[in-house]
């Protein structure tokens, strides 16, 4: 743990260095592209800002992945039960994830309201299909000398989804929700963007109407700082929950160490 937390330490001071340097080398204004140092005192002064439109922002993302979450395992059992839903309901699924979602966010403006509720549909719609397509996947993936012995033992088919399918797709759907964590912002932030009254989204569009990248820059800072927070959060709980699925895949030298 303190390895990698001074892994991650040593990343951000040298990030935050060559941001300094180019901002510094280059002279560029502060109006196309601030310091760290300008945009920290920016974030200390409109702290109280700042969180308030954070908390609008983190909370359509979390309603948005549970939802997305809850949609996409039902989306997949719902696969994986009935043959002859698959032909049906996968088409439809595939198709939804050609249409970009900057296309879908002015129709779910227009139809939910510039409220939270356009906003949380937008996650869920970016994050149902990572978990759909992962926990399927896993469930379809099953060994198959498992469900040999379950038809030898004459196991119910929702005994064998229970006992065999749904603990071996665990590790799939874990992979699914580490991904849909990645990516919630951006639904939610899209949303915003197209048309809202609060959130980090709305406080960016603002702040770039109005030339003040500094705040811009904040607002994206906590914004990433959120999202790490969420993904660290949902990746320790998943390992939790999972202990027995590997951190890592064993090299080839341990291998022929052990034989």
């Amino acid at each position: 743990m303190l390895v990698a937390i001074l892994r991650s330490s040593i990343t951000l001071v040298g990030l935050l260095t060559i941001w300094a340097g180019i901002v510094h080398l280059s002279g560029t204004p502060p109006y196309i592209l601030p310091g760290p140092d300008r945009v920290l005192i920016t974030a200390i002064d409109q702290v109280d800002l700042l969180a308030r439109h954070a908390m609008v922002t983190a909370t359509e993302i979390l309603l948005g992945l549970g939802l997305g979450t809850l949609i996409g395992s039902l989306a997949a059992l719902a696969l994986i039960a009935a043959p002859e839903m698959r032909r049906w309901l996968l088409p439809v699924l595939v198709a939804s994830q050609a249409v970009p979602v900057f296309a879908l966010a002015p129709l779910l403006v227009l139809w939910l309201g510039y409220g939270m509720a356009s906003k949380v549909a937008m996650a869920t719609l970016i994050i149902f299909f990572p978990v759909t397509a992962s926990f399927y996947d896993g469930l379809r993936r099953t060994d198959p000398g498992w469900l040999d012995l379950a038809r030898a033992m004459n196991a119910h088919p929702l005994a064998v989804l229970w006992h065999i399918r749904l603990p071996a797709a665990l590790p799939a759907l874990a992979s699914g929700l580490r991904v849909a964590t990645a990516v919630a912002p951006i639904g939610a932030v899209v949303g915003e963007w197209v048309g809202s009254s609060a959130g980090l989204g709305h406080l960016m569009l603002h702040a770039n109407a109005r030339l003040q990248t500094d705040v811009m820059f904040a607002a994206l800072l906590v914004l990433a700082a959120m999202t790490i927070g969420l993904y660290t959060a949902v990746d320790a709980a998943l390992r939790a929950a999972l202990p027995w699925q590997p951190d890592h895949f064993p090299s080839p030298q341990s291998e022929a160490t052990k034989e």
